[in-house]
């Protein structure tokens, strides 16, 4: 199941919004062609300055003035300058040693001592931005060859870098009592998406990035969700511009269409679960040294729409400064302060009752996470706190993640968590105060249940995950929940943040339910994988008097290829 909505409008707020799209795109087009124009005449003005030497057929003999301009060329290996992917929870450390670490390799006898160095994690989600995938090791001769090689790194002249890449997955699903609508509807559909990619470097000075999405859903039983389908758009369109080096690290600036993705992913991800991922338009700069990444940044989150080019949500501004210090390996400390001004105007219904974390909100985040490992113990804390307004009523929110995990020094590589998570929830929309934590755009798919009825709002949840690695090739994950409302008489939200069900009186209970999953991958080969997952939810209280009868679950089949 999906598990990023974006809100849904009347048809005179889509008109209004288009119309004042009109009316900006004009200056909105003229700031990103001016930035396109700076971008080339910079890459054209160091052209100039290192013109290409002249073929001829006459052979000539090496001379100072040659070795010097060799070495003046700039060592392209240094580029991109790549963010790693930071630690999410629930985090478990991979196989090493001896074994098959694909398919492809057990079928053809290719044992290897320890794993490959390969750009994709050997899993079919990948949250990772295409533009932050790491093909540097091709520069050394000695890399494993690809059919794909080719199409990576063409270096063109000696300052230039160009690379393309994308992929292609097919998903089927089905699910019962998915939507936990009263109705008992089943859903069942399959999801196409394909993506692709150019990238476009001059040294490390100016890099070009586009990368076009296809996303569709075909047979589904219940109407499609926003996030199912985006036809024919783009998903990333910037230019990174090169401003300095600070402490031998450098700083660049980046403007446009662009992926968001910090820390642990609770608050901010590229949400690769659902078939349209999500991202934003703006500006970000960005600081990258070996101990410190710093990140400024001003978006709004696109819209995404079905047969039309995707416009940015000019009601919603969204601010943030990012910095994640890495003491030493394996351990990381991220420090955030967040703000979400969202100017969408609510319905009085809403407002009356209570349903208000959609609109009319200025709502600031401030937080901090430690993560790692200490050789086998698994460890991770976060807590976020937001203050602010939000239809008038002062905000008082938290939420917390904490657990401890462990790797056992067995065959296939078993590891378990035990966690515990609570986003605040309020017990009163007329007391002046608003009490329910703003999840912001989270992958909430990852962390409340693969069913996504749950979001972090107005919950508690006590977890488990145990993982482990049949052959290296085969990852097993299963998590257990059980999911407590916060309080009572808040809603129960989901994983896209949007309020579902209720109980004013509080009558009701607290108890929503329990969840299972299991999921199995299969890594093929350095390009395929084949994800199969079953999820299963046993209502408790709340969900037996909400929605009686209701027994939900989920099954799928994903297979993904990358390139």
């Amino acid at each position: 199941m999906n598990s990023s909505r974006v809100f849904s409008f009347s048809a005179e707020h889509s008109a209004e919004l288009r119309m004042h799209w009109i009316k900006k795109t004009p200056h909105w087009l003229s700031n990103i062609g001016f930035t396109f124009v700076v971008a080339m005449c910079l890459i054209s003005q160091a052209h100039a300055t290192n013109p290409a030497p002249t073929n001829t057929n006459t052979p000539t003999v090496a001379t100072p003035a040659d070795a010097s301009q060799a070495a003046d060329r700039f060592d392209m290996s240094k580029v991109p300058p790549i963010t790693a992917a930071s630690r999410p929870g629930l985090f478990s450390l991979p196989s090493s040693g001896p074994g098959y670490y694909s398919f492809w390799d057990m079928v053809t006898s290719n044992k290897r001592e320890k794993p490959p160095v390969a750009p994709y994690a050997p899993f079919a989600l990948l949250t990772t931005p295409a533009y932050d995938i790491d093909f540097r090791y091709l520069d050394n001769p000695d890399h494993e060859k690809d059919i794909f090689d080719p199409v990576k790194r063409i270096h063109l002249a000696s300052d230039w870098l160009l690379s393309f890449g994308g992929s292609f997955w097919y998903r089927y699903a089905n699910e019962t009592d998915s939507r936990l609508n009263a109705a008992g509807t089943d859903n069942s559909f399959h999801l196409l998406r394909t993506r692709f990619h150019a990238d476009l470097w001059y040294k490390d000075r100016v890099r070009l990035f586009a990368e076009f999405i296809d996303a569709r859903i075909l047979g589904a039983d219940l109407p499609p969700l926003a996030t199912d389908r985006n036809h024919t758009d783009m998903l990333n369109l910037f230019t990174d511009i090169k401003l300095a080096n600070v402490n031998n690290g450098p700083v660049y600036i980046r403007v446009g269409r662009q992926e968001l993705l910090y820390g642990s992913q609770r608050l901010i991800s590229t949400l690769d679960w659902v078939n349209t991922r999500r991202t934003f338009q703006g500006v970000k700069t960005f600081w990258r040294t070996p101990e410190w990444d710093v990140d400024a940044f001003w978006v709004r989150p696109m819209i995404t729409e079905k047969g039309n080019f995707d416009n940015w949500d000019t009601q919603q501004n969204f601010f943030g400064l990012w910095a994640t210090h890495k003491p030493k390996p394996g351990h990381l400390i991220d420090l955030y302060f967040l703000s979400l001004e969202n100017d969408r105007n609510l319905p009085a219904a809403n407002v009356l009752a209570g349903n208000i974390l959609q609109g009319n909100s200025h709502v600031h985040t401030l937080g901090s996470r430690l993560a790692g490992n200490f050789d086998n113990f698994l460890y991770e804390l976060e807590g976020m706190y937001q203050f602010g307004q939000r239809s008038g009523l002062d905000v008082s929110a938290f939420a917390v993640a904490t657990g401890v995990g462990y790797r056992f020094a067995m065959p296939m590589n078993p590891q378990g968590w035990i966690r515990y998570d609570f986003a605040s929830g309020d017990s009163n929309s007329k007391d002046g105060r608003s009490n329910t934590f703003n999840q912001l755009f989270p992958f909430g798919h990852y962390y409340l249940g693969f069913l996504d009825r749950v979001g972090r709002q107005n919950i508690h949840d006590i977890n488990a995950q145990f993982t482990m690695n049949p052959m290296p090739w085969v990852t097993f994950i299963s998590q257990y929940h059980r999911f407590y409302l916060a309080n009572e008489r808040d809603y129960l939200y989901n994983a896209a943040g949007a309020a579902t069900l209720r109980d004013i009186t509080g009558q009701s209970g607290s108890h929503v339910g329990d969840e299972v999953d299991f999921r199995f991958n299969l890594h093929i080969n350095r390009h395929q994988d084949v994800l199969i997952g079953y999820t299963k939810m046993w209502s408790g209280n709340f969900l037996k008097k909400q929605v009686p009868g209701i027994s939900p679950d989920l099954f799928y089949v994903q297979y993904n290829i990358r390139f």
